[in-house]
């Protein structure tokens, strides 16, 4: 910063100062005197005598507390070895734990394995023995059985747990399965000769596994056409079966049963009968429905008749008409109970005819029924025929 004319000016302007000086110290109130200074002594040493004794209390508190510090530390240290100790104890249990579980594992797996793996064999075995009792049976059976279906864990069938396997699962099964049917080669050792029949029996089991792979593909097929032909005679005793209920033939051939008219479409009332009455009518329930109108009718006829006026015919006081020689006079009431008779005759010949006729009905259903019976025996045993003459034509 540069100096300028007013502010040089200034400072010479400025006086020096002056030095205060200090007023002359007297002598402190009685310094000289040797009781306060004795006084003054007594107080010091007392101070110091105090500050002695809380320095050694402070120093055995303090002592005692690196004691119990050093105590405490001992014990963490202990506790830190003891923790680790135990650490260590149970890693090793974990360890040896892990280490058990697996091999349960591993040897549960080997067990499956083997289990599965005898089961295959098993199999396998009634395959071949079933595959050669078909060689050997000359007798021609059924081309296939229905078997019954038996219910697995969890209510699953076979063929169900088959489905729901896993492609890993699959995998195994078929290693297993190939392990035991595909022998291992040992041909170490072989000379020119015995590699020559090696090769010859491996090339006939080829053509054995071939011939039987055809007649189990010639089966299928046979089963498949069998199969077909049964579906159309089901399709055929239900378009039989739908009509005789008056229903569309198609109606109970399809997927779904047939759909049941609740209400007429040429009625705006609202039909007020139950699903199951509806669904009876296609049962048969119009001849129990009808029966029961005639039977209320024929009741109120009855009741009708019986509960009529019953008019007494004119005593006769001569001679009855149609009395022969020697019978007795007819008492008062005995024409009325023989019209009574008369009456009950009457009726049970009425029930007689009704019964008779239900048990004709009766007899002609039976008889249709036969009658069906016989040409579906007929049908099947010409269609028997047919196939076993195709059968020859093949062969």
């Amino acid at each position: 910063m540069r100096s300028t004319p007013a502010l040089r000016r200034r400072r010479l302007s400025r006086k020096p100062e002056r030095r205060r000086k200090k007023p002359p110290q007297t002598p402190a109130e009685g310094e000289g005197d040797p009781e306060f200074i004795k006084r003054q002594d007594q107080k010091r040493s007392d101070l110091d005598e105090q500050l002695k004794e809380y320095i050694s209390e402070w120093r055995k508190q303090r002592a005692k507390e690196e004691d119990e510090l050093k105590k405490l530390k001992e014990k963490q240290a202990k506790r830190k070895i003891s923790r680790a100790e135990e650490e260590q104890k149970m890693a090793q249990r974990k360890k040896e734990e892990e280490e058990r579980r697996v091999r349960e594992a591993e040897e549960k797996k080997q067990r499956e394995i083997e289990e599965k793996r005898m089961r295959l064999e098993e199999a396998e075995k009634k395959r071949q023995a079933m595959l050669q009792a078909m060689k050997d049976k000359d007798k021609k059976g059924p081309n296939f059985t229905i078997a019954k279906k038996e219910a697995g864990v969890l209510g699953l069938s076979s063929a169900a747990m088959e489905r729901n396997k896993t492609k890993e699962q699959l995998e195994e099964e078929k290693k297993i399965s190939l392990s035991f049917r595909i022998k291992p080669l040992a041909i170490e050792g072989f000379n020119e000769g015995k590699l020559r029949e090696k090769a010859q029996e491996l090339w006939e089991l080829i053509v054995k596994l071939e011939t039987e792979k055809y007649d189990l593909e010639e089966r299928q097929k046979r089963q498949d056409y069998d199969l077909k032909e049964l579906k159309e005679r089901q399709k055929q005793q239900l378009r039989h079966k739908a009509l005789k209920k008056g229903l569309d033939p198609e109606a109970l051939t399809g997927k779904y049963p047939p759909k049941i008219q609740v209400a007429s479409k040429y009625e705006r009332r609202v039909d007020t009968r139950s699903y199951d009455d509806k669904k009876k009518l296609f049962e048969g329930g119009w001849d129990e429905i009808s029966k029961d109108v005639n039977e209320k009718i024929w009741n109120e006829k009855k009741e009708q008749y019986t509960g009529r006026q019953k008019s007494k015919l004119p005593k006769w006081f001569g001679e009855r008409p149609g009395k022969k020689a020697g019978e007795p006079e007819t008492p008062e009431g005995e024409e009325d109970a023989k019209a009574d008779e008369d009456i009950v005759e009457d009726e049970d010949e009425v029930e007689e005819e009704v019964v008779e006729e239900e048990d004709e009905e009766a007899e002609e259903d039976e008889e249709e029924e036969e009658e069906e019976e016989e040409e579906e025996e007929e049908e099947e045993e010409e269609e028997e025929e047919e196939e076993e003459e195709e059968e020859e034509e093949e062969e």
